[in-house]
């Protein structure tokens, strides 16, 4: 009996290695991670804001092979964060039950995800923390699992994919283009071509194209030092983070080109076909191509806009 007591009021990481079972679990876990909302029941916890703590643990299905130190294989901490916030702005609620059936359900939307065990504490209802804790798996949601799955893909953001010239990345207006479009409500993601340098020429198909793609990420981070509100990202979770968070991207192709399941059939020397590629990966709610003419057959929506020219007229 009390080493039961122990573990209702240890962290929620004990409670998984104590119900673990014989098959293997990785883990990851948010400790302490405190939020201001408006949530309660009582009228006295209307129209204020109070403190609300929050321990996760989820564990996570193994990964089979290496990891490879890549962050597109893993279970982001920050998709924790994301189900957290997402559903403290959805709606007022009464109930941190009802708020953590939410949040465990959304992180269980995650491929890696097989249970996940979630703690909310009021902070300021009392001398002590007021709480509950569940513990969900997979299983426990269902079919509904499936449905939801379906909204959240609609939740994704569409960003605009602007594709930008060498001369057009030059140009002193630059500053102004970016200011432009951040002001729009849809995220902005850069994409380059090459520098307008000689590249080294091996004369094999395989080595030209890693090498081609490089010099599309060299020139990426010329594009970021012209503006330090640009940064670099060459991986999909990041992308998705810089999104939700008001980040302007400069796409670095080469993690996602080659790891592409069905990749683009344009070569990175034909840098704008290759974007529109990108574009229609990223679900983007258009490609703007400044300075240069549009591709041929492109699956996604596209205009061209002339580097003197208003980004958005009319």
């Amino acid at each position: 009996m009390a080493d039961e007591i122990r573990l209702a009021f240890a962290h929620p990481s004990e409670r998984a290695i104590a119900t673990a079972g014989d098959e293997p679990r990785d883990r990851i876990s948010l400790r302490d991670h405190v939020v201001e909302a408006e949530i309660g029941a009582f009228q006295a916890e209307r129209g204020t804001t109070q403190r609300l703590q929050f321990n996760v643990v989820v564990e996570v299905i193994p990964l089979t092979g290496t990891i490879e130190d890549d962050v597109d294989r893993i279970l982001s901490y920050d998709r924790v964060t994301e189900a957290i916030a997402h559903e403290l702005a959805a709606e007022r609620l009464n109930l941190l039950e009802t708020l953590a059936e939410r949040i465990a359900e959304r992180i269980l939307l995650e491929p890696q995800a097989a249970r996940a065990f979630v703690r909310i504490e009021k902070l300021d209802r009392g001398p002590g923390a007021l709480g509950v804790e569940i513990v969900r798996s997979r299983r426990d949601f269902g079919e509904h699992l499936k449905a939801m799955a379906g909204e959240v893909a609609q939740e994704r953001p569409h960003p605009r994919v602007v594709y930008i010239s060498n001369a057009a990345m030059m140009d002193p207006r630059l500053g102004d283009w970016i200011d432009t479009l951040s002001a729009k409500r849809e995220p902005v993601i850069f994409c380059v071509g090459r520098p307008d340098l000689p590249a080294p020429q091996t004369g094999h198909k395989m080595t030209q194209r890693r090498i081609d793609l490089l010099s599309i990420e060299q020139n990426g981070w010329m594009l970021a030092a012209r503006d330090f509100r640009c940064k670099v990202v060459a991986t999909r979770t990041e992308l998705d983070w810089a999104m939700k968070n008001g980040q302007i991207c400069v796409w670095a192709p080469s993690k996602i080109v080659l790891d592409a399941t069905q990749g683009p059939k344009a070569q990175p020397r034909d840098s704008v076909a290759l974007a529109a590629w990108f574009a229609g990966e990223m679900e983007a709610c258009e490609l703007v191509v400044i300075g240069e003419p549009l591709p041929e057959g492109a699956e996604v929506l596209m205009r061209s806009v002339a580097p003197g020219a208003d980004l958005f007229a009319g």
